[in-house]
């Protein structure tokens, strides 16, 4: 008896950003990989490339972070890459680019962070980056059944996976949360004759050495 078609999907997170070395909240802010994010990168590479593991797609967030993550892989593993922006993180607002002081003083946070509260004001809700995370999974499954990579940020990828496994969007700090450090990916697969998600694996282990 033939297997079920399944998809196979990987989301992960970029590597190691300026924003990150420097504790500043990102969402649209434009940081680029520093030198550990890239060999963070590199380093996933080789393990990928030593499992045997191929993709046959890849979608990218266009933010550099995500791009730069995206391309170092897709050139490695030969891989085709289309930079999507439905894959951005989420519109952060006014507190894009600044650190934790500058926000407490410039942009605080409400006394209750609700799914319909605009992020930093001006940016989107939690609710509207749920909807946008079901939007690319749809997106994902129209095509035919394979293997894709998704390289993108915490925060969309929070979502998607709520999308997934069917939690709602949450209050801020509570509830399920996914912890995608830098290039931690999540390996899922989808039976579609039967609708059917599986987590396969959830990797937070470091993926470099530093020398």
């Amino acid at each position: 008896m033939a297997e079920p078609p399944l998809y196979h999907v990987t989301f992960l997170r970029h590597g190691e950003s300026v924003g990150n070395l420097e504790n500043r909240f990102q969402g649209h802010a434009d940081f680029p990989l520093t030198e550990t994010g890239r060999a963070q990168v590199r380093a996933l590479v080789e393990r990928w490339q030593a499992e045997g593991r191929s993709f046959d797609r890849a979608f990218s967030s266009p933010l550099l972070r995500a791009r730069e993550t995206a391309e170092i892989i897709c050139t490695a593993l030969n891989i085709p890459l289309e930079m999507d922006s439905n894959w951005m993180e989420i519109n952060n607002g006014l507190l894009a680019g600044l650190s934790e002081e500058e926000a407490a003083q410039s942009v605080p946070l409400p006394a209750v962070f609700t799914p319909y509260t605009h992020t930093g004001r001006t940016g989107e809700s939690r609710w509207e980056v749920y909807l946008r995370a079901g939007r690319n999974l749809q997106k994902l499954v129209d095509y035919p059944p394979g293997r894709t990579l998704v390289v993108a940020h915490g925060g969309i990828l929070n979502m998607a996976l709520y999308a997934i496994l069917g939690i709602p969007a949450q209050i801020a700090h509570s509830g399920a949360r996914f912890t995608f450090h830098n290039t931690t990916f999540a390996t899922l697969s989808y039976e579609p004759e039967n609708h059917i998600w599986r987590l396969l694996h959830f990797d937070n282990r470091p993926q470099w050495k530093e020398d």
